[in-house]
């Protein structure tokens, strides 16, 4: 049996969002979440399929309502009525993995970033799908702590990754590197690993997600985090971490195109007032379009839309302003999971 993960730009049914509510860390800024939220998941919708998980019939029908008047299709519309502990689907959400080319959703154990916030109801939210028969392939459940925005793929067996987070022990603290490439190696038919060990986001919480530094666009094509301000704290393991991406290279052996995208603009927590982890590396690709998190900085903001722009030029770039998803530690792409074709029951 051949397997492989397939990268965020094959072809997608859907996207998963979990959608925030009162009984969460959302509650302050309830409204100004669900109007991102909101935006995301019309930008989404009008080009392919969502399913939204949310607390109760209620909010369905606000959701299917506020959706069809946005212009996204009834029949774009699925929706799993389940308890949750917050928005992070990236983490939670099932992942994908082609099995002799038929999708296969994996479900990994996910334990809240390392214990550091409940996670119970998230953990048990694909086991739930299943249940409700709402994913159209099998799904298989598995030990070991992952969560989606850790890993990134090319869709040809090579895996970008952090060791700050993949081998915390606060994940699978039994586990070795070579256990976990072995793991990996085995149910996502991972090739070769290209490892970082350095790069990070001042108020990250995840243990630096790959997806907040590095991402692939293609094969051959690596965007990520640069820092030119020697002030900032950012500046020298970044620049370290673009040392080891100029040192890896394809599986042919090539460098990789590197693709800068500028550092995000100093966002602060309105209360507590540290650094916020904002980042133009948490873009999201779709059928035909990357949705790209802004800062309400035009200048930076148009640099990043032309850097992912280079990255993307067959497709649309939009920009959705995440400020208030950054307040709680994540951004657009930790809010979604993709749906390769043939995983949703259409």
């Amino acid at each position: 049996m051949t397997c492989l993960l397939p990268a965020e730009w094959h072809p997608q049914d859907a996207v998963m969002l979990t959608w925030p509510h009162a009984d969460s860390d959302w509650a302050s800024v309830l409204p100004h979440i669900e109007a991102t939220m909101l935006n995301l998941a019309t930008e989404i919708g009008v080009r392919q399929h969502l399913l939204i998980v949310c607390q109760n019939w209620a909010t369905q029908t606000r959701l299917n309502q506020a959706l069809t008047a946005a212009g996204v299709p009834t029949a774009h519309q699925h929706f799993s009525l389940q308890p949750s502990d917050d928005t992070w689907a990236r983490d939670h959400g099932p992942i994908t993995v082609m099995q002799n080319q038929t999708p296969h959703a994996l479900n990994f154990g996910f334990n809240g970033w390392g214990g550091k916030f409940p996670a119970e109801q998230d953990n048990a939210l694909n086991a739930g799908l299943m249940r409700q028969q709402l994913l159209a392939c099998p799904m298989s459940t598995h030990d070991l702590i992952l969560e989606g925005g850790s890993i990134e793929t090319d869709g040809r067996g090579t895996l970008l990754t952090t060791s700050a987070c993949l081998l915390n022990p606060n994940r699978n603290p039994s586990w070795s590197q070579a256990q976990i490439e072995h793991y990996l190696s085995e149910h996502m038919g991972i090739e070769r690993f290209l490892w970082l060990h350095h790069g990070y986001l001042e108020g990250d919480d995840t243990d630096s997600h790959i997806d907040t530094l590095a991402r692939f666009c293609d094969e051959h094509t690596i965007a990520y985090v640069t820092c030119d301000d020697p002030e900032d704290p950012h500046y020298g393991p970044l620049k370290q971490m673009e040392a080891e991406l100029e040192a890896f290279t394809t599986a042919n052996g090539d460098p990789y195109r590197l693709i800068p995208l500028p550092m995000a603009p100093a966002l602060y927590h309105p209360e507590d007032h540290y650094r916020l982890p904002a980042t133009y590396a948490n873009f999201l690709i779709i059928n035909g379009a990357v949705i790209m998190p802004t800062h309400h900085d035009p200048e930076c903001d148009a640099d990043a839309v032309a850097a992912l722009k280079t990255a993307f030029p067959a497709h649309d770039i939009i920009g959705i302003d995440a400020r208030i998803v950054v307040q709680q530690h994540g951004s657009l792409h930790c809010l979604t999971m993709q749906l390769p074709t043939g995983t949703l029951k259409l």
